[in-house]
């Protein structure tokens, strides 16, 4: 049965003044309830859901409006060692999408598979996700992992590995006409061996892929680092803290969550440029995040974010301005603290989507 549970929300600061007539109001205004869809947990067990992406177009075993998850736990709860995904329509139904089997890859991924935030759909039906893989759920058997592309049957056709990829936490896409750039934030630079401690080697990487139909995998065609000095670190709760989510805004600008430095940044150019801009121009700081993980862009480039420390969602506008927060999740101690990860926007249909680790379920957030 649907769970519906009414969230509070309030605006947090206001925007310069305009008419009332052309002033829309934040994309969350009028959504104030959460709605369970679906349990994550595919057959072998796997919990722990992160990436989560609205299908856009149907192809093969993809349906058009269905929303892919990605599992980063096995049924043990340890993590790095999910392998799954699945796919979940709006109403609910459950069908799996792939299990990827670390001994049968077409190309190297160092460490294995433990797929993680970053996920995305490209034309033509192939999929990418990340995988920041352990041997045993612990930060000190992490590896480098890679990007596997999978086609619209969820087989996987690809692995991307090296130019820069280390630990690829969270991904965006564009394409243009035959090209793909994917933007993939990595967590694993130095990490590891600071042992817990704070390093700002977060990196963001721009991958441009060509595509070549249907049937053959995109090729890899250049790698450029536009973002670098992010701040991370291991955890024994969440493995990696490290630059999680990232949006594409219309003009070309690339937000970035910046998880521990608990504000949003934004990359100019980011189709387009071939210098690293640092950590980028900051955003929005502080108010109502509190540690800023996925992230999502929502129309008129409103900016949607999902606290780890406590449950929220909070909608900026672009130009700093915090504009409304939402309570997805309160359980726990403190209430909702490590709950979210991934979410998606549903534009159409004005939803949100997002996974909650705390019930292993994908929800959405609506109107009542």
């Amino acid at each position: 049965m649907t769970a519906l549970t009414a969230v509070t929300g309030l605006a947090v600061t206001a925007a310069a003044a305009v008419p009332a007539a052309a002033a829309p109001g934040p994309f969350v205004g009028p959504l104030h309830t959460v709605r369970t869809v679906a349990s994550t947990v595919p057959a072998n067990g796997d919990v722990n859901p992160y990436g989560t992406a609205l299908i856009k177009h149907s192809d093969g075993k993809l349906r058009r409006g269905d929303i892919l998850v990605s599992n980063f736990n096995n049924k043990k709860n340890l993590q790095g060692t999910g392998t799954t995904l699945v796919e979940v329509s709006p109403h609910g139904k459950v069908t799996p999408f792939a299990r990827i089997d670390a001994r049968h890859l077409p190309g190297p991924c160092p460490g294995g598979v433990g797929l993680t935030t970053a996920l995305t759909v490209l034309p033509g039906g192939w999929v990418v996700v990340g995988s920041l893989p352990t041997k045993d759920g612990s930060a000190a058997t992490a590896k480098a992992g890679c990007l596997l592309v999978l086609d619209r049957n969820g087989r996987v056709r690809e692995t991307i590995a090296g130019h820069g990829i280390n630990g690829p936490w969270d991904m965006t896409a564009t394409t243009h006409g035959a090209t793909t750039d994917l933007f993939v934030t990595n967590v694993l630079n130095g990490t590891v061996h600071a042992k817990g401690g704070i390093v700002h080697k977060g990196t963001v990487l721009r991958l441009t892929l060509c595509a070549h139909g249907k049937d053959q995998p995109p090729e890899l065609v250049s790698t450029t680092r536009i973002g670098s000095g992010f701040a991370e670190r291991t955890d024994p709760n969440a493995l990696v803290i490290g630059p999680t989510g990232v949006g594409l805004g219309r003009d070309d600008t690339l937000y970035v969550a910046d998880t521990l430095g608990n504000r949003i940044t934004a990359i100019r150019h980011a189709s387009s440029r071939s210098t690293d801009a640092g950590t980028g121009r900051v955003v929005t700081s502080g108010g109502k995040l509190n540690g800023p993980l996925g992230l999502a862009i929502a129309p008129h480039d409103e900016i949607l974010t999902v606290n780890s420390g406590d449950g929220l969602l909070v909608d900026t506008a672009a130009d700093g301005h915090q504009l409304a927060f939402r309570t997805l999740d309160t359980s726990g101690t403190p209430r909702g603290a490590g709950a979210l990860f991934g979410l998606a926007v549903d534009r159409d249909h004005r939803i949100v989507y997002f996974v909650d680790d705390a019930t292993n379920e994908l929800d959405a957030l609506t109107s009542p």
